[in-house]
């Protein structure tokens, strides 16, 4: 099953993207489809019905591959193996990460900061979609504030799990890289602010990198 959403652009251009993430434009002049059936998902969660519900939701979307990991260990062993080998005929490498965040040997978080330190920028750069049961605007900042681009409570709706990936696709940010952080850029809106700029960190501190998917 395809996912549709209207388009943004007058000329029906697909969005920008690459590894696997193919759009396909529609007879209908206002609406785009996807075809994600080259992308490969790594679902990291330890229970097992969810996993399921969660792998069901992403091959209804179209995904054809979802590696399953039940722990942020688990799930380094996958990374490291299939970005690793990703030039290989029978090895196709991992383009979204989609994790729980309490897990067993350890955390969702935990696995996001193995990722953007990695020293592999085919792991260094891999989208992160981190999924939650709490409903807490902390994990939401604390997701942000480790380098997930996108964060998920649960129960998930269907709607808005596609809805996420299709930001990744659509509407990639620049990866800053600062003290402390680096991650996809925490800011949604570009706003116009009127008075000093009390900043403490200078300019040439923040380097910025664009994401592909």
């Amino acid at each position: 099953m395809a996912i549709q959403q209207p388009s943004k652009g007058k000329d029906g251009a697909p969005p920008k993207g690459g590894g696997g993430a193919t759009a396909l434009l529609t007879a209908r002049p206002k609406a785009k489809t996807y075809d994600l059936s080259q992308i490969t998902v790594l679902l990291v969660e330890d229970s097992p019905s969810m996993q399921g519900i969660l792998t069901s939701m992403l091959r209804a979307f179209g995904v054809h591959d979802v590696l399953a990991a039940n722990s942020a260990l688990d799930a380094q062993g996958l990374v490291t193996f299939t970005q690793s080998r990703k030039k290989g005929s029978d090895v196709r490498a991992i383009d979204i990460v989609l994790t729980d965040y309490m897990m067993p040997d350890g955390t969702g978080l935990d696995l996001v900061d193995w990722i953007r330190s990695h020293k592999d920028e085919e792991i260094h750069f891999l989208p992160i979609i981190i999924i939650s049961a709490h409903t807490t605007g902390q994990i939401v900042r604390q997701a942000r504030d480790h380098g997930a681009n996108e964060a998920l409570v649960k129960p998930i709706a269907g709607g808005n799990l596609a809805a996420r990936i299709l930001n990744l696709i659509d509407n990639p940010r620049p990866f800053v890289r600062a003290p402390g952080f680096f991650g996809p850029d925490r800011r949604r809106k570009d706003l116009h602010f009127q008075g000093p700029d009390r900043r403490v960190m200078p300019a040439e501190l923040i380097k910025v990198r664009h994401e592909q998917l």
